[in-house]
């Protein structure tokens, strides 16, 4: 396995991590308690 394959799938699955966890955040099951902590700082 040469590096620059290595690099190409490591960067892959950073990408994929990435949408992942962008899917995460906006998908509206997620809204309601994402608000609320987010809230918290200017609650004090």
């Amino acid at each position: 396995m040469d590096v620059n394959v290595l690099r190409g799938v490591i960067t892959a699955i950073s990408l994929a991590c990435f949408v992942g966890i962008v899917i995460w955040a906006y998908s509206p099951r997620n809204k309601a308690r994402l608000e609320q902590d987010g809230r918290i700082p200017l609650d004090d």
